[in-house]
């Protein structure tokens, strides 16, 4: 096995939105997603605000934000604590491969055990292949489709 990068995560600060800005727009690309700019400095206020929406950067080994993930909580039906949902995630495809997608996954996963959330769960686009094999190591597949209301 070759070497393995250790990644670090923190909580998102103001100081990183320039470099929020350049991921965010690239993972919207990469889902073919344009946003208004309102939208975009709304989900912003929203992450800096930390009580609807939380946000991490994932760093690689030099300090710089090469990788988000966005989380927020939610009450269930199901769970007096309730759930996390893993809203977004996303790392620079240069430093992919790192395993910075898998240090904000695990920074997650703390943040809802210190919530006492029961269950932390996120989607992918079934093509997504790349970002399957790491989540079938940190997760599992459910059976479960998502349907949505028509336009």
């Amino acid at each position: 096995m070759g070497m393995t990068t250790l990644a670090r995560t923190r909580a998102l600060t103001a100081e990183d939105r320039p470099r929020w800005d350049q991921l965010w727009s690239q993972f919207l690309a990469f889902y073919q997603q344009t946003l208004p700019q309102s939208t975009t400095d709304l989900t912003w206020q929203r992450l800096m605000e930390g009580h609807e929406l939380w946000g991490l950067a994932g760093l690689d080994d030099t300090g710089r934000m090469v990788g988000f993930a966005h989380y927020q909580f939610h009450v269930s039906t199901w769970s007096p604590a309730g759930y996390c949902y893993l809203e977004d995630l996303f790392v620079d495809p240069q430093s992919r491969g790192r395993h910075v997608g898998r240090a904000l996954i695990e920074a997650v996963y703390r943040a809802a055990d210190e919530r006492g959330a029961t269950r932390v769960y996120w989607h992918t686009e079934n093509t997504n292949a790349r970002a399957q094999i790491l989540y079938n190591q940190v997760g599992y597949l459910t059976p479960f489709l998502q349907f949505r209301r028509r336009p």
